[in-house]
């Protein structure tokens, strides 16, 4: 059993939480991910991406947003709670050689929504390792914004802010200034994490200027081993597994629609264990 040592709701749908996982803690590396149990009974297994470890504590945070019945069921739990299983890390760790091979370059780390969370660990690597980190963070409107003051203090000014609605930093869409940086050249790297959409027009945006582009990708999964097959995508061609060969694959090589159209396929069956669930909640 694992416990939960602190929670925190961000946004109305947007929680943290810390939980006593000390294995994890002492073991995991940036762009790595959990897959945790909420109900022992009836519960499904969810991946979620590490967005802070504290390895004196023994304790790893998680943020993660309530889109369906696992997630809903993750917000009701309380400090002192425990999570029946917590399993990781797993997936290969973000590489963190300089930007440029092995020397220090710079690198543009966009993150869209609760995207920013699994990105904090990745940009915090990358500016150890001696690279200009320039973060670009996305979201509807200036109350969606997560970890904004971690973010911050590993880019300073070079924190680009960018809402749908024009309520903090620019009005537009992630892409905008990430073309500006790349037309205006000297960037290495790009690494993405978002919403699947927004990762896909990243990939897009790079291209044009041969600039390398990675995204991290956040599947369905089942059983986190490369068992299953469930997270399989196509990738230059090849099929691949996100939880063993990845989360980290190269945007440009990314076979987006169909990684789209395969999210897409259980949508009916998610969203009535999400309604069921809510009813569940409500005493109906």
């Amino acid at each position: 059993m694992n416990r939960i040592v602190e929670k925190r709701q961000l946004s109305e749908n947007v929680f943290g939480m810390t939980i006593e996982a000390p294995l994890i803690a002492s073991e995991r590396k940036a762009g790595q991910f959990i897959i945790l149990m909420v109900d022992e009974e009836a519960g499904e297994r969810i991946p979620l991406t590490i967005a802070d470890a504290d390895e004196k504590a023994g304790t790893i945070s998680i943020i993660f947003q309530t889109v369906g019945a696992t997630t809903m069921k993750l917000s009701r739990k309380e400090v002192g709670d425990s999570l029946p299983a917590v399993l990781g890390p797993l997936g290969r760790p973000t590489d963190i050689r300089g930007a440029n091979g092995e020397k220090p370059g710079h690198v543009v780390c966009v993150g869209g929504g609760i995207g920013v969370a699994p990105m904090h660990p990745i940009a915090q690597a990358l500016k150890a390792a001696g690279n200009r980190v320039t973060i670009i963070m996305g979201a509807r409107n200036k109350s969606l914004f997560v970890m904004l003051d971690e973010m911050r203090a590993i880019a300073g000014d070079d924190l680009i802010l960018m809402t749908d609605d024009g309520s903090s930093g620019r009005k537009g869409l992630v892409t905008e200034p990430l073309k500006e940086l790349c037309e205006a050249g000297a960037v290495d790297e790009v690494i993405a994490i978002g919403p699947p959409i927004m990762m896909k027009f990243c990939a897009l945006t790079t291209k044009p200027y041969g600039v390398k582009t990675v995204a991290s990708l956040n599947t369905i999964m089942i059983d986190g081993t490369g068992m299953c097959g469930g997270c399989r995508v196509s990738v230059g061609g090849e099929t691949k597994f996100v939880c063993v060969d990845g989360p980290e694959f190269d945007a440009h090589q990314v076979d987006w629609d169909l990684m789209l159209k395969r999210m897409g396929a259980f949508k009916p069956q998610e969203i009535a264990a999400r309604d069921h669930a809510c009813n569940l909640f409500k005493g109906i």
